[in-house]
């Protein structure tokens, strides 16, 4: 991500500080800890903001640089917030054979975001993986830890609005 569109970086608030350094301390004598502690900032925030990776450097004396190869090595950590509806194509040989690009370029259409990105209300995150292992369904799609096979463009339209209709209603 470009440092230009980077958001400014914020004071963390005193509890996840305190967060992080019990994090630490849980982890200090444990063999491959950063992943660990990475894994529990992760789990707490959705993603690992920068301000977190900063006071984790500090706290344990690992170059960002190190926390950086981790964080963008493994592909379930996140570097920004995801929207509250995760939208997950799958992009493996059987869904790609059956459509799957057809279903990014109608979503990324429809939501007006490209593949990896959040719409700026929060509300979607489109991504595609290599696989999700529901090749007899291809191609496939997960919703929010639905999936849902035999997708096609057609259907994404009615998908979405469902989502913000849910969304409209709820309180």
């Amino acid at each position: 991500m470009n440092a230009a569109v980077m958001p400014p970086l914020r004071e963390l608030e005193p509890e996840v500080q305190q967060r992080i350094d019990e994090c630490v301390e849980r982890w200090s004598d444990q063999e491959g800890n950063l992943i660990m502690i990475l894994h529990e900032i992760q789990n707490d925030h959705g993603y690992v903001p920068r301000e977190a990776s900063l006071l984790l450097a500090e706290r344990t004396g690992i170059p960002l640089a190190r926390i950086y190869e981790v964080l963008t090595f493994y592909h379930y950590f996140r570097l920004v917030p995801q929207g509250k509806h995760n939208i997950t194509v799958c992009n493996g040989t059987a869904c790609y054979l059956k459509g799957s690009a057809r279903l990014v370029a109608e979503l990324e259409d429809r939501l007006g975001i490209k593949e990896g990105e959040t719409t700026p209300d929060r509300c979607f995150h489109l991504e595609t993986v290599r696989c999700i292992g529901c090749c007899g369904m291809a191609p496939a799609v997960v919703v929010d830890k639905n999936t849902v096979g035999r997708v096609a463009p057609v259907d994404i339209a009615p998908m979405i609005e469902r989502i913000r209709i849910q969304e409209e209603t709820q309180p």
